[in-house]
């Protein structure tokens, strides 16, 4: 196979992780933090383009990574439109509804257009995103809740779902769009997929506000305690969001969202820690249970992801509530940078067709 040189680009809140491939070998990674005093200056996330774009070109270039080289530039997809999963070949609609954030502003709008930017200097390569957590696939009657004022969104982790999804069916000797999984990304947010032969057909909003709460997110609430919060005259709209993003979950519970943390503290006798981990455990597990129902029990497999799915307490207790449904696999971390280098490879392979953000 011809060489590729694959750059993939992940901003986050507080950091840019960045990865270098030769075809799907990685040859340098890199989680670039970035100080609060340093992004403080800004006003908005679009403020922070340069700043970061140019801390990425310095940290390939002390790496003594060969930029020339570089064939695709794959960045984490932002808060645009709704949208098929796929991989998007970065165009100026694109451009345009990551700058405006359209369903938001996140660092993760940045991915795209360091991506286009950085691909335009170099002769020959071609920007891409790939899976961004706005891709919905929902089934109509998923859409629809409890009042016509309100919609339910897919906005999840389909980035690491999807890839998790995938290899697990290589495993298997199937095709991911030849089985039925529940997939469990258990992270800072987390989100449960009912994957219905390649399509994500049901999913919790892991943003903010349905499903499980997670170390920083308050998940789904009672809504008649919410709404008289709301107008007690004690919050501000930022402190309700603040509850439900950011400061909910674990935080809100026990003041840390570090889940190891948690789970040292309930193995040291914490009885606060543990009812608090276990509710969590607890709920994910409801969250799968409700996804098999979905899938009308007709599930391959049960797949959890994420940072927290290293520990094992937590596994053990989704496990113990769940194993009835399917077969449970376990697949610890997130690689994400893996992920999208895997998706641009597919495309310079010729396996996959761009797709058109329009």
């Amino acid at each position: 196979m011809e060489e590729q040189r694959i750059l993939a680009i992940n901003p986050g809140s507080t950091s840019t992780k960045i990865a270098v491939f030769r075809n799907d070998e990685a040859l340098f990674v890199k989680n670039i933090k970035h100080a609060n005093e340093e992004l403080a200056k800004f006003e908005n996330i679009t403020d922070q383009f340069a700043f970061r774009k140019d801390i990425i070109i310095k940290e390939l270039k002390d790496a003594e990574i060969d930029i020339k080289a570089i064939t695709a530039v794959v960045g984490r997809g932002g808060l645009v439109k709704p949208i098929e999963s796929g991989v998007y070949e970065v165009n100026d609609a694109l451009k345009a509804d990551l700058k405006k954030g359209v369903l938001g502003e996140h660092a993760s709008n940045l991915g795209g257009l360091i991506a286009d930017d950085i691909a335009k200097e170099l002769e020959g390569a071609r920007a891409f995103i790939a899976d961004p957590v706005v891709v919905d696939e929902l089934q109509d009657v998923a859409r629809i809740s409890g009042h016509p004022k309100f919609s339910r969104l897919s906005i999840f982790h389909a980035l690491n779902q999807k890839a998790i999804a995938r290899t697990y069916a290589k495993s298997i000797g199937k095709n991911y769009e030849d089985i039925n999984v529940i997939v469990a990304h258990l992270g800072g947010g987390i989100s449960v997929g009912a994957h219905k032969e390649g399509k994500v057909i049901d999913v919790n909003n892991a943003l903010d506000g349905e499903g499980a709460f997670s170390p920083e997110r308050s998940g789904t609430l009672p809504n008649g305690q919410l709404a008289k919060m709301c107008f007690s005259g004690e919050y501000t709209i930022d402190d309700i969001k603040k509850m439900i993003k950011g400061e909910g979950g674990l935080v809100a519970h026990l003041g840390t969202n570090d889940a190891y943390e948690v789970e040292c503290r309930a193995k040291d006798g914490d009885e606060k820690a543990k009812l608090v981990q276990d509710a969590m455990s607890y709920q994910v597990a409801k969250e799968i249970g409700a996804m098999s129902a979905v899938l009308k029990g007709k599930v391959d497999g049960i797949l959890i992801t994420g940072g927290i799915a290293h520990g094992k307490i937590v596994v053990d207790y989704i496990k113990d509530m769940v194993q009835h449904i399917a077969e449970v696999k376990v697949y610890p971390g997130e690689d994400e940078m893996k992920a999208l280098a895997m998706n641009g490879l597919m495309v310079l392979k010729g396996e996959v067709d761009t797709k058109e953000y329009v």
